[in-house]
């Protein structure tokens, strides 16, 4: 039975069957490692981030690379002044849309105080938490008699 199989594997068929065989088996092998070693889609995006400059308040995407700290190189200030931007998904009447403004929080710069969106007025805090429907943030007004009723 195996000397058959031996002949028939000796002769042109088989070699082609061998190196077809053969360029499969390092490919399985080439997938396998880049799936154990390489980026994932998950992992890339999460590398992927927004920043906003704190000289000139504009938001720019950047690929997080190891050992990177943050103030990272702006492109539009030309300097270290690009800070982790945090999203804000809502409207001046409470309503929730669907591109987020990129709002740079205060804690990022180390200042006291809340922050708030420049474009809604609502709160917005670090690792801001993703919009619920019918539970906007509190505006800065309605924050300070929050406070003010608390004391």
């Amino acid at each position: 039975m195996f000397s058959k199989l031996r002949k028939k594997l000796q002769g042109n068929g088989g070699k082609v069957a061998g190196g077809v065989l053969s360029i499969v088996a390092v490919y399985a092998l080439w997938t396998s490692i880049l799936s154990t070693f390489g980026d994932n889609e998950a992992e890339a995006a999460a590398r992927n981030r927004y920043f906003i400059c704190s000289e000139t308040g504009k938001s720019f995407s950047l690929t997080i690379e190891q050992n990177m700290s943050w103030p990272v190189q702006s492109p539009y200030s030309g300097k270290k002044t690009g800070y982790p931007a945090e999203p804000c998904y809502w409207t001046k009447d409470g309503q929730i849309k669907s591109t987020p403004t990129w709002v740079l929080v205060n804690h990022y710069l180390a200042k006291k105080g809340p922050t708030y969106c420049p474009e809604c007025g609502r709160l917005v805090k670090p690792q801001n938490p993703p919009p619920l429907k019918d539970a906007p943030p509190p505006t800065a007004k309605e924050n300070t008699s929050r406070s003010a009723r608390s004391e």
